[in-house]
């Protein structure tokens, strides 16, 4: 469990690191936090049995069905390149150092929450480091990426992944998670999130990003019963990786599975789709057995808009949507029961403020306010004007 001692730390390296902070002018009333020095004089020891009680729940209540105050809006990717503090960090830390550094990762978490009123914020993380848990060694290059030097290559290759101790080599996702919590002070929902199981693959045999996936998907059909126990293992891996962010205090998640694109319809039904039901209903399972509160489970597909109505069929909570769909098919094809987040391009974020402002007040008048959180139909990108983030955020909570 997080310590009393981790959260003093925290607070030494915040006021006398080198991370930057935005200047107080540059946070408005509604969005300021309590300074961690004053978190610690009113004696809130960052542990998970005390967390503050939660203010803005609508993102939660919009998941669950439930009438929202106003349509909640968080932003997939929103601690990231885009932000000036981010990139400051990065040139004194390595990416996934600032994953494994809890303070750090909360530092970045926080970031976008000092400039922008979103009603959810996202631990800082990756998808990648469940593959580094299993041993696999995942770097991530300027301009290039994340890169995996040693893929596997073959079935052989399976026996070098550690499954011991995984859980353990990740706590350091669990220690961000409850410190975050405490920063928070309740002010909005913390997501936690995961890579869905083939996507990791994919990234496990390609050796990184891919814009075909043509090695992952020749395992599918070379070695079909290597790439079951594959897919196999990084479930049970995301299974047990999902609840050890809910026991640290994660209010929502999120499955990843952004390359579902490269897979057919029939391919996503057959491989990708057992996986993800799998996931939900061992969640569902674990909560009771373990007396855990049920957290509301977000599914995200990109390119897999072909199947909204199966997706709506295994249980999760909310379907992410990207930005190729309309949003009246998209309720169409799921029904009356199942919340849509979504679906704004990207690319949208670069079009004149008056232009975009527009798109989302389309976008979100669309949806209506019932079962709907916004977003982005995919990750916010590097270059995207912080001025469009603050568009897109002031639009959504305008538009209904």
């Amino acid at each position: 469990m997080f310590s009393t001692l981790m959260f003093i730390t925290l607070v030494l390296f915040l006021c006398t690191s080198s991370v930057p902070h935005l200047v107080a002018e540059e946070v408005t009333p509604t969005q300021s936090i309590s300074t961690h020095t004053e978190l610690l004089q009113q004696g809130k020891v960052a542990t998970g049995d005390n967390f503050p009680p939660l203010k803005n729940d609508n993102v939660l209540r919009a998941a669950r069905g439930e009438p929202v105050d106003r349509v909640p809006v968080w932003v997939m990717r929103q601690a990231g390149r885009y932000l000036p503090e981010f990139q400051a960090v990065r040139a004194k830390h390595d990416f996934f150092e600032v994953c494994r550094t809890p303070e750090l990762a909360c530092e970045v978490t926080m970031q976008p929450l000092r400039r922008f009123d979103l009603d959810a914020s996202i631990i800082f993380s990756d998808i990648l480091v469940i593959p580094q848990a299993l041993g696999i060694t995942v770097e991530m290059k300027p301009g290039v990426g994340p890169v995996l030097p040693e893929p596997l290559v073959g079935p052989a290759d399976l026996e070098r992944l550690n499954q011991t101790g995984t859980m353990d080599r990740l706590k350091y996702v669990g220690d961000a998670i409850t410190m975050m919590r405490h920063m928070l002070e309740g002010r909005i929902p913390l997501y936690g999130f995961t890579g869905a199981p083939w996507t990791l693959m994919g990234y496990m045999v390609e050796g990184g990003g891919s814009k075909t996936m043509s090695k992952a998907k020749g395992w599918l059909a070379d070695h079909p019963e290597a790439s079951q126990k594959l897919l196999t293992i990084l479930t049970d891996q995301v299974i047990e990786y999902l609840l050890l962010q809910v026991r640290a205090g994660a209010q929502i998640l999120q499955v990843f599975e952004s390359s579902a694109e490269h897979l057919s319809k029939e391919q996503y039904l057959t491989v990708a789709l057992p996986c993800l039901k799998r996931i939900r209903d061992d969640l569902h399972r674990r909560f009771a057995e373990e007396g855990l509160t049920p957290v509301p489970l977000t599914l995200f597909s990109k390119g897999a808009m072909h199947s909204l109505p199966e997706q709506a069929a295994i249980g999760y909570d909310v379907i992410g949507l990207d930005w190729t769909i309309d949003p009246e098919e998209a309720r169409r094809l799921v029904g009356p029961n199942v919340t849509l987040q979504g679906n704004l391009d990207p690319q949208d974020m670069y079009k004149p403020k008056e232009e975009l402002r527009e798109l989302v007040l389309t976008m979100v008048r669309k949806f209506g306010k019932h079962r709907y959180i916004a977003n982005l139909g995919h990750g916010i990108t590097p270059q995207t004007p912080i001025e469009s983030m603050q568009v897109l955020v002031q639009a959504v909570h305008d538009a209904l």
